[in-house]
């Protein structure tokens, strides 16, 4: 019974990590579109997020990292089930780098604002120093529908959560 409910949390974890490109491939070009509106708004060339790696789609690290995750936490309930004798081993260290992950992610997502000042701030470029952050993300914020952040709140929960009881009942 533990193996199928340590399997079970691990393909929820895997599902709730591919969400994140899943949303971002669709509606990250909406909100990218509005992030540009916004530049436009406050006087600053719009190719400026383009020119500096900032992106709300699903290119990137916003598709090859969750994707990873998911694929290794995907393994370890594969091998759960399968009954491999080190599949406890797996679980521990997947389980384990994928809870420091997410802190590292929800960290990033409640200090963004602060985050792109500073990243702005070391190009020692005057058009992004006048860029009003808050008022830009808030902009692309609004190209995703209300929806998302509700699933990316539960997406935490179930990272947390799930994570956090694999690794008890794999103990």
């Amino acid at each position: 019974m533990n193996t199928t409910l340590i399997a079970v949390l691990q393909f929820l974890v895997a599902a709730a990590f591919l969400s994140i490109p899943l949303v971002r491939s669709r509606y990250g070009a909406t909100a990218t579109a509005r992030a540009e509106a916004e530049l436009d708004r406050q006087g600053v060339r719009r190719t400026v997020l383009a020119e500096n790696g900032m992106r709300f789609d699903a290119g990137g690290h916003e598709t090859w990292a969750p994707v990873t995750i998911a694929t290794a936490a995907a393994a370890s309930g594969v091998l759960t089930l399968a009954g491999v004798s080190w599949a406890g081993t797996a679980a521990w260290i997947v389980g384990a780098v994928i809870l420091a992950v997410n802190v590292v992610i929800l960290y990033s997502n409640l200090t963004a604002a602060q985050s792109v000042r500073s990243a702005f701030a070391r190009k020692n470029d005057p058009a992004l120093a006048r860029i009003d952050v808050p008022a830009l993300l808030k902009a692309a914020e609004s190209g995703f529908p209300a929806w998302v952040w509700i699933l990316q709140k539960a997406r935490h929960v179930v990272v947390f959560a799930g994570a956090l009881a694999a690794l008890t009942l794999a103990f």
